[in-house]
């Protein structure tokens, strides 16, 4: 099988989702003077793990609902477009979550029996966005579930396997990530606007419908800006105002904001997703290098 097609499946783009949390909270962890350098790798390696098979099992599970089909604005799946036997996405989707049990095992063994349950609920989410008998992705839920899962519990559960404690400040950090990570998904959904409507699939931009889903999107990314400094401004332990740091990322915003405004097309929406996900990414790299420059 040709790499190339799986790294298709794979889903690149959308990555830089699952790895921009563990840097947060293993920044905020290493600002309270905790690091632990395989603790990092690990988490790192199982957020990539779980995102990758979200995303194989996603491509199957669209494809046997009809939802990819050759009218569709994004890049080809390779399911729906018989790149791929489904037997074999399906098989590389086991594979992937399989690799990440393996990784989440030593994090328990390591930091304690609680991140079972984040590396349980976080499997089950990424399957259950678009399989299973009610998938919630195709009810308009699957920006919540992105907001909880690659902002607050990618970000606390991060630092919990560092310190093995929780704060409040971890959580008011999580929220601006989480917001970006949303975003991506709403771009996502307002390029799939029409393909999702006809197969059945309502997410929040077919709820919403095309005008409101961008003023969303909009909201949705200076949202993000606008809270990231708030465990500083509350007080929050060994933060200083190192956390303004994230706003020299403003001037990618907001190009990208005015792509998802003005653009109908494919390429258009197709390049306002990656931005989005290398804006989270660049977002959060400076949010870690504020953190640690606070301590």
């Amino acid at each position: 099988m040709n790499p190339h097609i799986w790294l298709m499946a794979a889903r690149p783009r959308t990555l830089p989702a699952a790895a921009a949390p563990v840097f947060v909270g293993t920044a905020y962890a290493a600002a309270l003077d905790t690091f632990q350098p395989l603790v990092f790798i690990a988490t790192l390696l199982g957020a990539l793990l779980i995102q990758i098979g979200t995303n194989l099992s996603n491509d199957y599970s669209d494809a046997r609902r009809g939802a990819d089909t050759e009218d569709r604005l994004g890049p080809v799946r390779v399911t729906a477009g018989g790149l791929v036997p489904p037997k074999q996405v399906l098989i590389a989707t086991y594979v992937a979550f399989g690799l990440a049990v393996l990784v989440g095992v030593y994090l328990i063994v390591v930091a304690g029996w609680q991140l079972l349950l984040v590396g349980i609920f976080s499997i089950l989410a990424g399957v259950l966005y678009t399989g299973g008998p009610r998938p919630y992705g195709y009810e308009g839920l699957g920006e919540v579930f992105v907001f909880l899962f690659f902002g607050i519990v990618a970000v606390t559960g991060t630092f919990f396997a560092q310190v093995e404690e929780l704060r409040w400040e971890a959580f008011v950090l999580a929220v601006p990530v989480g917001l970006l990570a949303t975003a991506i998904l709403m771009v996502n959904n307002i390029r799939d606007q029409e393909t999702d409507r006809r197969a059945g699939k309502r997410t929040l931009a077919v709820r919403l419908g095309r005008d409101r889903s961008r003023v969303g999107y909009a909201i949705t990314v200076y949202l993000a800006f606008a809270t990231a400094p708030l465990a500083w401004a509350f007080g929050g332990e060994h933060l200083t105002p190192w956390l303004l740091l994230p706003w020299l990322a403003l001037p990618l915003a907001a190009p990208i904001v005015r792509v998802v405004r003005n653009k109908v097309d494919g390429p258009s929406l197709n390049g306002a997703l990656a931005r989005t996900g290398m804006l989270q990414l660049a977002f959060c790299i400076l949010l870690s290098a504020g953190l640690l420059l606070s301590k």
